[in-house]
């Protein structure tokens, strides 16, 4: 067996039309676009978003909302992420990004307080809650912002 050997399973693919190559094809004369107009002359192209001249939908749905460029994105973990970590040193952006608990080094983390922690972590993010500081901070740890 070889490349050359290689053909695809039988029934899996089937002839292509071959339009407009005589009557007895069943799609001559026209080759299947129909009489007159701008789809059956050579090079027309219909838009994906085109629908047939009738106001189409991004003009006929309001405009709402804006994007408010000063908003910050944050990527959040729990205090109850940090109870699975098993770390003795540190626990930096890098460290969480290895253990797959965050997705993006290059978007801000944020701790929030959701879980309980009864071991000592000290960690480095972006931001935290007020909430999520008290339980580190209870169980003996520290949280530095970066």
């Amino acid at each position: 067996m070889d490349l050359s050997s290689l053909k695809p399973n039988k029934g899996s693919t089937k002839k292509t039309k071959r339009r407009g190559r005589g009557e007895g094809s069943g799609l001559g004369v026209t080759a299947g676009r129909g009489h007159k107009g701008y789809g059956s002359r050579g090079g027309s192209k219909k838009r994906a978003w085109f629908e047939g001249g009738q106001m189409p939908i991004q003009r006929r749905l309001p405009k709402f909302g804006f994007t408010n460029i000063n908003k910050i994105y944050y990527q959040i973990i729990n205090v109850a992420d940090l109870q699975d970590l098993d770390m003795s040193e540190e626990i930096t952006i890098e460290t969480l990004y290895e253990k797959r608990i965050i997705r993006k080094k290059s978007v801000p983390v944020k701790l929030l307080g959701n879980g309980d922690l009864d071991k000592k972590v000290n960690i480095i993010v972006n931001s935290v809650s007020k909430s999520a500081k008290e339980k580190v901070e209870k169980a003996g740890g520290s949280v530095t912002l970066s």
